[in-house]
C-alpha cells in the first residue's frame, strides 16, 4: 500500500499486478514500526488506496516491540468511498469484528469521513509542530517493559545526575517496570553542583524508588595521581573530564553485574547525532531509552510527565543543560542552542537534506558546517553504542548524506 505514498518502496507497485484479478477487499498485514506522524501517515495511504482502486481496504498492524523497535497498532478499516469505519487503540492489543457487504460496504458506522482524512503524508516543517508526546511517552514506556520481558530480564539501573535526561529516563523506566524495580545511583564529582544532587534525590523521592550516591572524588582523584607523571604539567583539558564520565560508568557496570541489573543510557539524539558524549562512559548501557528523541523532545517529554503531578523537580527543567565535568561547564560551550541545533539535525537526519539545501533555507553557513561536520566525524562513536528504542529512524543514516 506504501506505493502511492511519498516515499514508494518498491520498483513497481503491487497494487497496480493485484487490481486485474478484480479482488473484493484489500487485506494489508503490516509490521509498520512507531513514528510520531505515522497515525495520520497511515490513514493518508489508505485513503489514496481506497480512491485509486476502489475497493475496501483492511490494515491489521502488529502491537509490541522486537528489540529496539517499537510497533504502535492502530489497525484500521477504511471504505470503499474512503471513509474510516474503524480505529482500534494504540500500544494496546485489541479485536474488532466488521461486516463487509457484497457492495464493498461495511454494516458499521462511520467513524471519521474521508473529507477529514489527510490526503498526503504529513511533511513537517518544524520540529514542533507536529510532535505528539502523549504517543511517544507510551512508545518508549512499551519498548522498555517489552525489551526486559522478552529478554528476561526485571531491574534496571541509571545513574541520576538531577539533569533532565537521566530524570525522564528514570520517570519512563519507572511507568514501564514498576518504581521497586528501578535503581538511581547518584555519582557527584568535585564539579557536581549541590543542587543537582539535591534534585535527584528528590526526584526519586517524588518518584518512589530506591536510590544510592557514591561520590567519585577519591576515585577520581587516584586516576589523577596515577596519570600524573604521564600528564606532567598539561593543563586540566577533556581528558581529565571524561575519566570522571568513565569512572561513572564503570561503577554502574559494577552495580549492575553485581545485582543483576541492566544498565540503562541516557544520551538522547542531539548528543549521539553530534558526539556529545564519552565512549565507555556516559555512552555505556545495555539500552538506550532517549536515543531517539532530540533534546527538546526530552523536555516536552518532561513537561508530559508533570502534567498532573510534579514528579520532575520543575528546577530540572530551568536549568541549564551541563555535563559538570569542569567549573561552570554547560553544553553551550560546545554545541548551538538546541533551539537552533535540533531543526537543524531534523532536516539532516529525518528530511535528508544536504548541506546547500539547510544552508538555502537560512541556517549559518559556517553553524551547518560545524554541525554536519561533528555529526559525520562521530559515526565511531555510534557505531559502539547500546540498542536505541527507535520511533523515527536509524541514526546512522545521518551519514549517508551527501
Amino acid at each position: 500500500i506504501w506505493n502511492l505514498g511519498n516515499n514508494p518502496l518498491y520498483t513497481h507497485c503491487p497494487m497496480d499486478e493485484l487490481i486485474g484479478q478484480h479482488p473484493d477487499v484489500l487485506l494489508n498485514l503490516s509490521a509498520s514500526p512507531f513514528d510520531y506522524t505515522h497515525v495520520e501517515d497511515r490513514k493518508a495511504i489508505l485513503k489514496q488506496n481506497t480512491q485509486r482502486y476502489k475497493i475496501p481496504v483492511i490494515y491489521c498492524n502488529a502491537v509490541g516491540s522486537q528489540t529496539e523497535l517499537v510497533f504502535d497498532g492502530g489497525s484500521l478499516v477504511m471504505d470503499k468511498d474512503s471513509n474510516l469505519i474503524e480505529q482500534l487503540p494504540l500500544f494496546e492489543e485489541a479485536i474488532s469484528v466488521v461486516e463487509l457487504t457484497e457492495q464493498g460496504t461495511f454494516r458499521s458506522a462511520t467513524s471519521v469521513p474521508a473529507v477529514e482524512i489527510p490526503n498526503e503524508e504529513l511533511d513537517p516543517l518544524q520540529l514542533d509542530a507536529q510532535l505528539c508526546t502523549a504517543e511517544i511517552y507510551q512508545a518508549l514506556v512499551m519498548g522498555i517493559r517489552d525489551y526486559f520481558s522478552k529478554m528476561g530480564f526485571t531491574k534496571a539501573i541509571l545513574g541520576s545526575s538531577g539533569g533532565i535526561d537521566s530524570a525522564v529516563t528514570l520517570a519512563l523506566a519507572t511507568a514501564a517496570l514498576g518504581k521497586e524495580n528501578v535503581k538511581a545511583v547518584l555519582l557527584p564529582s568535585p564539579y557536581s553542583s549541590s543542587h543537582s544532587v539535591e534534585d535527584a534525590i528528590q526526584l526519586s523521592k517524588n518518584l518512589g524508588n530506591p536510590y544510592d550516591v557514591v561520590p567519585i572524588e577519591t576515585i577520581y582523584q587516584s586516576f589523577l595521581q596515577t596519570l600524573q607523571p604521564l600528564f606532567g604539567d598539561l593543563p586540566f583539558s577533556l581528558a581529565e573530564e571524561n575519566l570522571q564520565s568513565r569512572t561513572r560508568g564503570n561503577l554502574l557496570m559494577a552495580l549492575a553485574n553485581k545485582f543483576g541489573y541492566v544498565l540503562l543510557n541516557t544520551s538522547n539524539k542531539s548528543e549521539l547525532a553530534t558526539g556529545y558524549g564519552t565512549l565507555y562512559g556516559d555512552m555505556a548501557g545495555g539500552l538506550a531509552v532517549l536515543g531517539d528523541c532530540y533534546k527538546l523532545q526530552v523536555y516536552a517529554l518532561a513537561r508530559y510527565i508533570n502534567r498532573t503531578q510534579e514528579l520532575i523537580p520543575a528546577s530540572i527543567l530551568l536549568k541549564a543543560p551541563s555535563a559538570e565535568l569542569r567549573p561552570g561547564q554547560k553544553d553551550s560551550d560546545s554545541l548551538p542552542d538546541y533551539a537552533i541545533l535540533d531543526p537543524l539535525l531534523y532536516l539532516y537526519i529525518e528530511k535528508r537534506k544536504s548541506p546547500a539545501a539547510i544552508k538555502a533555507m537560512g541556517y549559518d553557513p559556517v553553524l551547518v558546517d560545524r554541525v554536519l561536520k561533528m555529526v559525520n566525524t562521530n559515526e565511531y562513536k555510534r557505531n559502539q553504542f547500546c540498542p536505541i528504542i527507535l520511533r523515527s529512524t536509524w541514526l546512522t543514516q545521518c551519514c549517508n548524506q551527501n
